[in-house]
């Protein structure tokens, strides 16, 4: 079934969803700075025994996960193509961020999963309608 070239009030969750990446990124590189710049290691107990964890690690994951995902939303918010698929791919890899932190910060990262599902169904059901917009708005 060809889809319509009109572009409809459903371009709001693409907004939407560029607006949650670039919140979401900064939420994850203040993040993911105060951890890497923390001494601090976790331990823990695992089937081999005892596991530590430098935070430090996953800080700087964060931090570069996070400035991705402000690069991406500004662009998804200008229009751009590209945009579309790299933001699926880094909303992708900070969910499985997400589930690693999980018993560090359950609540964010819940919160974060959660609204990275929202921000994937936005741009695989309704992203080519951001294209479609910025080209519409064109001289």
């Amino acid at each position: 079934m060809a889809r319509s070239s009109q572009v409809t009030g459903w371009v709001g969750w693409v907004w939407f969803a560029g607006i949650v990446l670039v919140t979401l990124g900064l939420f994850n590189a203040i993040s993911g700075m105060v951890a890497a710049f923390s001494p601090e290691k976790l331990v823990g107990l695992g089937e081999q025994g005892i596991v530590v964890l430098d935070v430090s690690t996953w800080g700087w994951v964060h931090l570069v996960v996070g400035a991705l995902l402000v690069i991406v939303g500004f662009a998804l918010l200008a229009g751009r193509g590209w945009a579309r698929l790299v933001a699926i791919v880094l909303v992708v890899l900070n969910v499985l961020t997400q589930f690693v932190a999980l018993p560090a910060s359950p609540w964010w990262s819940v919160v974060t999963i959660v609204l990275g599902i929202f921000v994937l169904w936005a741009l695989v059901v309704h992203g080519d309608e951001a294209q479609r917009a910025s080209a519409s708005s064109l001289p």
